[in-house]
């Protein structure tokens, strides 16, 4: 798995461990519900910071919190 689908799955990840849809996520991250559908289905090929800090904060979660994960700590480095 690589960085964008990562990204990808710790979004479903925490819309399922805090009860939101992607639509429900959008909406209350105030992030347009194209953009995290975007996301979700790989046509994103880098989602800004800007926008994860706003997902971050609708699931009630820090950065750290949400790139502090197995599936991110293992991802190899894209740069070789």
């Amino acid at each position: 798995m690589g960085t964008q689908e990562t990204v990808a799955f710790r979004i479903r990840q925490l819309c399922k461990e805090k009860g939101f849809t992607p639509h429900g996520i959008s909406v209350y991250a105030a992030v347009p519900h194209a953009t995290v559908k975007s996301i979700l289905h790989g046509e994103s090929k880098n989602p800004g910071i800007v926008t994860i800090k706003k997902l971050c904060d609708g699931f009630g979660i820090t950065l750290a919190q949400f790139f502090d994960t197995p599936e991110f700590n293992g991802l190899e480095q894209e740069i070789k």
